[in-house]
């Protein structure tokens, strides 16, 4: 039987005060450090007893020397792993024998980190051994080998990057469609592989440039404009190749050792193409949003590669029109999700569509800093921040992807540095796309929650609104994927009717939670029922048991729908599991009332 550490410590504190009174104080002090702790054990270093930082060890690798019987039988390993756990009070095994000759010797679970190194120490003492070892745990190291990966910094800059490079362990996006509806594509070798069939909805031939309408090919053969052509004092501009820079930093081909990395590097990209010389209408922008989503329209083939994910680094000045918002709807009750840049005019984003349309993720931009970029939009429509860059600090604090380096028409591959608001959503779009191919069942709503709930406080300022903070991907698709520390799968729920009254206090629904372990997860999961008829005077919070609320939803005056029926992600680690939750509502606006009807917990 095993005995446990607390009472072998006990044992061996007692003997350490027994050899104490049979010998002189001087050598009584080197039996035992004051936690009765053998001084060896103590003298172990974590990195000899750690399956990886913070975890025990459960396996021992132990070499012999070549002599020692142990060596070479496997009986007379187990008889020694036997005889060392009854010294340090464990339960050793010998498991088998490495392709080395070394044994690999089992600890059990539930060890502490001074456990194993009682038993490493009690290993270390024996003049048969060569070594020994912890068997250490090892991950996929994801940081690729593409050339110009150093200059990515919004990728992975602790300060202000976007933390990708903690989240390709766990997913690169295979399996998902993202649509970039924009200029269309230009030919480049880090990009190609990753590029599946799309679609030209430009129907005037004045802005096509290429000399025809609507047709299946999306290349994008340049935006240029001279001076007053689209409008007068307009000056002249260049080619933007706009839609390949926005889809090579989703999806550029990585680890080819060439260029740079695309954060959702195992998706694909079908380009759609809106937009062209001097922009694109609604008209095209509404087929192509319902075309990419596998909506039907009239006389365009059926879209063989659906995107879930929709990119739109585009927009315009006014209100969210019904036509588009129609078309957003539509798309995101297929299943697909719509990220939408803010703008770059410095302004309220309630100004600027379609980022000021429901139902999309509308994205600010963040500087290599952290703060608001100076010409990125704002305010409370904004739903989340990125890295959009600002080269006006330095062309290197921009967003590097793939472009062309013609300044017409096309030339040949290059890679440059853009800013905007444009190149911040596609950082959300390649975050959505891993986190659907983490976990396929996302829906759009659960989507945009996790990433807003798992966001981290912008480092820099902002001021007006920049959403829920700076997206963070390993800390969001850890928390879809349940790879961020979730236990079990165990749901408590009540369903217990609450009445919400109109423009009144905050109610409160209670769910005891018992029987749990330790913390809650990086993932809760919180399902939410709820009736309502205008959602958008609701504010709902999850409480924990010590009173620390997690905003679900805030109020919105533009958010009409009804009811609210969905499931929030929660980073709850930090709190004891077990305990009562509760869900506060409150209606902050006059003339609707509402009833929670039920709500739910997953552990």
């Amino acid at each position: 039987m095993r005995t446990s550490p607390a009472l072998r410590r006990k044992l061996i504190s007692v003997a350490a005060v027994s050899a104490a009174l049979l010998t002189a104080a001087g050598t009584a002090s080197a039996a035992a450090t004051p936690d009765g702790v053998s001084r060896e054990a103590a003298a172990v270093p974590a990195a000899q007893t750690e399956a990886a930082p913070g975890t025990p060890a459960e396996r021992l690798i132990v070499g012999y020397k070549s002599a020692a019987a142990e060596a070479s039988s496997n009986q007379a390993a187990e008889a020694d792993a036997a005889a060392k756990g009854k010294e340090t009070g464990e339960d050793l095994d010998f498991e088998r024998r490495l392709g080395t000759g070394a044994a690999l010797v089992d600890l059990g679970s539930g060890l502490t980190g001074a456990d194993v190194a009682d038993v490493v120490a009690e290993y270390r003492a024996d003049p048969q051994v060569a070594y020994v070892v912890p068997d250490r745990l090892n991950t996929a190291k994801a940081d690729p080998n593409d050339t110009e990966y150093a200059k990515q910094w919004d990728l992975y800059e602790a300060a202000a990057g976007m933390n990708v490079p903690g989240a390709w362990t766990t997913a690169t996006g295979t399996g998902v469609t993202v649509a970039v509806i924009d200029t269309g594509y230009v030919a480049h070798t880090d990009l190609a592989a990753n590029i599946v069939g799309g679609y030209d909805f430009i129907a005037d031939t004045a802005v096509s440039v290429d000399g025809n309408g609507r047709d299946s090919n999306p290349a994008d053969p340049g935006d240029y404009y001279a001076a007053n052509e689209c409008g007068s004092g307009i000056p002249a501009s260049n080619s933007s190749w706009h839609g390949t820079h926005v889809a090579g930093t989703i999806a550029a081909v990585t680890n080819n050792s060439k260029g740079i990395a695309g954060i959702a590097y195992g998706a694909k990209i079908s380009p759609v193409r809106v937009l062209g010389k001097c922009g694109g209408y609604d008209s095209d922008i509404i087929d192509a949003i319902t075309w990419a989503s596998g909506g039907t329209v009239s006389g365009v083939p059926a879209n063989t590669n659906v995107a879930k994910v929709i990119n739109m680094s585009l927009g315009g000045d006014g209100a969210c029109t019904s036509a588009t918002q129609s078309a957003i709807n539509a798309a995101v009750s297929r299943g697909t999700t719509v990220a939408v840049a803010a703008g770059n005019e410095n302004d309220n984003v309630a100004n600027h569509s379609p980022g000021n349309c429901n139902n999309v993720i509308s994205v600010a931009a963040t500087s290599r800093t952290g703060a608001k970029a100076s010409y990125s939009n704002y305010g409370s429509l904004v739903d989340i921040s990125a890295p959009g860059g600002q080269t006006s600090t330095g062309t290197a604090n921009g967003i590097l992807s793939t472009l062309n380096s013609g300044t017409k028409t096309a030339s040949t591959e290059s890679y440059a540095y853009y800013q905007g608001t444009s190149m911040a959503t596609p950082h959300i779009a390649g975050l959505v796309a891993l986190m659907k191919s983490a976990n396929s069942s996302l829906t759009p709503a659960q989507i945009e929650t996790a990433i807003k709930s798992n966001a981290r406080a912008l480092p820099g300022a902002c001021s007006g609104g920049c959403g829920a903070g700076l997206a963070d991907a390993a800390k969001t698709v850890q928390a879809v994927s349940g790879s961020g520390g979730s236990t079990g799968g165990t749901t408590f729920t009540s369903t217990t009717a609450v009445s919400i009254p109109d423009n009144g206090s905050a109610v409160e629904s209670p769910i005891a939670v018992t029987g749990r372990t330790g913390n809650a997860p990086t993932a809760l999961q919180v399902g939410v029922d709820i009736t309502h008829t205008y959602r958008g005077d609701l504010v709902v919070d999850l409480v924990a048991p010590d009173g620390t609320a997690y905003r679900l939803k805030a109020s919105s005056t533009s958010d009409s729908a009804d009811n609210i029926v969905t499931t929030y992600s929660v980073n709850a680690s930090s709190e004891v599991a077990n305990g009562t939750w509760k869900l506060r509502v409150q209606d902050v606006a006059a003339q609707d009332t509402g009833r929670i009807n039920s709500w739910k917990l997953t552990f």
